[in-house]
């Protein structure tokens, strides 16, 4: 037995300035990773094609590894990253195997196509017409019929923070082994509801995705192959944008179009929970103040580099600073001038920096605002670490050049490559105790829960500036689907 083992992966903000080209999808080289490079960099991780190698291993079959890309959120991918590995994966599948098992995302845009996934799909169906083909998919999958239409399997992850990746990668892989030995026929029936759930409100930590999730899990029990509720991801100006499901049975179609229905009518049923309410910044920052003891967690989650964030905008870190908040951390500030500038100046030395605003925002009609920041450069690493869980376990990570300019109350992290705080590796790299904080500032919106959830006695949201707004009412929606829920009364 052959497999085609690949990943490509990413999360696009259609209305992020943030570029993606091919060296977004690498780790720190020109290109992603190929061939054994692949093995040994997901060996004892979990992700989804970790556990597909796992799979491939216990099954004794012979693997094929094309490509491994995974970019952080941001723009539209350009057209030359998403050919190469695409053709890369093509290539592959055109010199013969058994079946492919692909670690997509679900969200990806390119400059030519809305559907990055769907299209993958269709030219491999094309080339290979009764191929089997087995997706992991993650949460905020923006489902587009081409994705169910070529696929064999599909399933996504169940958790949001995402701590089920390697799960989800069994899940969507051992149907397709069990279809390759005759021990199962999967049947997939997929939908849709009119509906932009709110990320910051598509936690399933909490109700209502919490319960849609246990629902589907249970699913699974009484014997689905595969269930899945995609929240979608909203940040994104495309036609299908939104709450979709799929469910996959063992050759029971009537049975799978009957369960994904369910879960679309428990979303559709909850929509309103789905809506996050926006406070005024000054108000988060005055409640902040008067917080009880023990840490407070201060979400900057209009700037959220995993949802496409740009990461350098200083509208909640400036009125941090303008508080007088002591005792207080704040991760991430991604500025590579601002890291070079310390690193330059040396640990231990005082500097003044034009810290962050290095981004416009056009598709909000912003510029950049730096903010002029003192303080003393505290610490100064290579931004290399590696996670230790839950989320993306074992998965080595790299912020770039990065430092600590501890301003006497704060200390801010500078990094110059986006990186999200859900992991306490990024902090214990940085020097930085978050336990030992009264106030963490993060730009994150719910992956943060992962790692350091547990270390939160209150959390405020703090609506700041950024493309990952939590205002619908800043986002010029031209392409989605209409009506559709919040934007329009149905």
């Amino acid at each position: 037995m052959k497999l085609v083992i690949a990943q490509m992966k990413h999360e696009t903000n259609t209305f992020s300035p943030v570029p993606t080209p091919l060296a977004r999808f690498a780790r720190g080289k020109n290109t992603p990773l190929v061939g054994d490079e692949i093995r040994e960099a997901y060996r004892n991780t979990g992700s989804a094609i970790g556990a597909f190698i796992d799979l491939a291993d216990a099954a004794e079959a012979e693997i094929v590894l094309p490509v491994a890309g995974n970019a952080a959120p941001s723009g539209r991918v350009e057209s030359g990253a998403y050919e190469w590995m695409s053709g890369r994966i093509l290539d592959a599948v055109n010199r013969g195997c058994d079946a492919v098992l692909l670690d997509l995302h679900g969200a990806m845009v390119t400059e030519r196509h809305d559907d990055g996934e769907g299209e993958l799909l269709a030219r491999l169906r094309r080339l290979a017409p009764q191929l089997p083909i087995g997706v992991a998919l993650d949460m905020h999958t923006n489902l587009f019929p081409a994705m169910c239409d070529n696929a064999t399997v599909l399933a996504g992850y169940q958790t949001y923070p995402h701590v089920d990746m390697y799960e989800t990668g069994l899940r969507a892989g051992k149907p397709i082994l069990d279809l390759l030995a005759g021990r199962a026929r999967p049947a997939l029936a997929y939908g849709h509801r009119p509906m932009l759930p709110h990320v910051m409100r598509q936690s399933s930590l909490d109700a209502p995705n919490l319960q849609i999730q246990r629902r589907a899990q249970e699913m699974e029990k009484q014997g689905a192959l595969a269930a899945t509720f995609f929240v979608g991801f909203p940040h994104a100006d495309i036609h299908w944008a939104g709450a979709s499901a799929v469910v996959v049975t063992d050759g029971d179609a009537a049975r799978a179009r009957a369960l994904c229905d369910e879960l679309l009518d428990m979303a559709w049923q909850a929509r309103a929970q789905f809506v996050y309410r926006i406070e005024p910044l000054e108000t988060s920052l005055s409640r902040a103040s008067q917080a009880a003891a023990g840490t407070v967690v201060l979400l900057d989650h209009y700037d959220n580099c995993a949802s496409g964030g740009t990461m350098d905008t200083m509208t909640v870190l400036g009125a941090v600073l303008d508080a007088g908040l002591e005792n207080a951390a704040a991760f991430a500030i991604c500025d590579p001038q601002a890291a070079a500038r310390m690193k330059q100046a040396g640990t231990g030395a005082s500097v003044t920096l034009d810290l962050g605003g290095k981004s416009d925002m056009p598709s909000l009609g912003l510029t950049g605002k730096p903010r002029q920041v003192s303080g003393k450069v505290k610490r100064i690493i290579d931004g290399a670490y590696r996670n230790e869980g839950p989320m993306a376990r074992g998965e080595q990570m790299d912020m770039g050049l990065s430092a600590v300019l501890d301003t006497g109350r704060v200390e801010i992290a500078v990094i110059t490559r986006h990186t999200e705080p859900y992991d306490i590796g990024a902090f214990r790299a940085l020097g930085i105790d978050p336990a030992k904080k009264k106030y963490l500032m993060l730009k994150s919106r719910v992956h943060w829960r992962a790692g350091l959830g547990p270390l939160a006695k209150s959390v405020i949201e703090c609506a700041g500036t950024g493309v990952c707004t939590s205002d619908y009412g800043q986002l010029d929606f031209k392409r989605v689907r209409r009506p559709i829920y919040p934007l329009d009364r149905i």
